[in-house]
């Protein structure tokens, strides 16, 4: 899976990486004392398998090939300092490899049959992990972490390619008007959805893969909004659903929410594109659904 997911992702930039990646093992192996199990089949985009270091200790190391990303990363999680989130337990910038405590059980948020169960988790592990930004953190502000509209239109002459231009244009707008007027801002996860929330034996819920975002908490609701509606009865109703759950658990306005989430759904759509050019059209229609949303509160 993991060479599938690497040759698909920006016309398979990551190969070299996945040529390295041998050595880069090695080199993990000698100087953290491992020994690396067989790796997760879940992970996309990063190496990612169970480890036992020469203590004993169980641990999970990943290896990723976005220098950046993995940076942003170790900031968030060395400022979580295991509230919300996974243990950091070491890093090697240098080889895009990170060494993180192992979470037990380690089923994700997903297997909960019970969305309202599984959207007040979120809403357990949001509270844990927000908390004021340091100075100097290396991580991108929501500002630049939404930019994604410029490279967008940039990408299609000043047009949206397949995407509706009504929708990017409304996302746009949202975006500036939110932004123009956030809420105080705070370190985030920045992707907390139903796969990057694990059991654990130390809190009921755990996040992994932070991007470490600063800004606005309510866009962090948007990922999770956006995930797990295949199969569901209602699609709209489930939407609508969890937008009161949040909004109300959070404390927070729900129009404030469902912009974030629409912006949320629409630049996710342009990243699936930017990236693979496929998988875009759930995001768009969760977009569809928040547009459709405001509409039937304004009647």
């Amino acid at each position: 899976m993991l060479e599938h997911e690497v040759r698909r992702f920006h016309n398979g930039i990551g190969l070299d990486w996945l040529a390295r990646l041998p050595d880069i093992l090695a080199e993990c192996e000698r100087r953290w004392s491992l020994a690396i199990g067989e790796p997760v089949s879940y992970a996309s985009l990063s190496f990612v398998a169970p480890a036992i270091r020469a203590d004993g200790a169980e641990l999970v190391l990943k290896v990723g090939f976005l220098g950046d990303g993995l940076a942003s990363e170790v900031a968030a999680l060395r400022v979580f300092d295991g509230r919300g989130a996974v243990m950091l337990v070491d890093a090697a910038p240098e080889l895009g490899a990170i060494l993180l405590e192992r979470l037990r059980p380690g089923t994700m948020l997903a297997t909960l049959d019970d969305d309202r169960e599984a959207t007040s988790a979120a809403v357990g592990v949001m509270r844990e992990l927000w908390r004021a930004p340091p100075p100097d953190l290396p991580c991108p502000t929501l500002m630049e972490w939404t930019d994604g509209f410029r490279t967008l239109r940039e990408q299609f002459d000043g047009g949206t390619g397949p995407l509706p231009c009504d929708l990017v244009a409304t996302a746009q707008a949202y975006r500036e008007e939110l932004l123009a007027d956030p809420l105080d801002p705070v370190l985030m996860h920045g992707d907390l959805q139903h796969y990057n929330i694990l059991r654990a034996e130390r809190r009921p819920w755990l996040a992994i893969d932070p991007k470490g975002v600063v800004g606005d908490p309510g866009f962090e609701v948007g990922p999770f909004m956006a995930n797990r509606l295949e199969g569901a009865a209602d699609p709209t109703q489930l939407i609508a659903r969890r937008l009161e759950q949040f909004a109300d658990e959070l404390a927070m306005d729900r129009e404030r929410l469902r912009r974030w989430a629409f912006v949320s759904a629409v630049l996710s759509a342009w990243w699936s594109i930017e990236d693979t050019g496929e998988g875009w059209q759930g995001a768009i229609e969760c977009a569809g659904i928040l547009a459709a949303l405001r509409v039937r509160a304004k009647g």
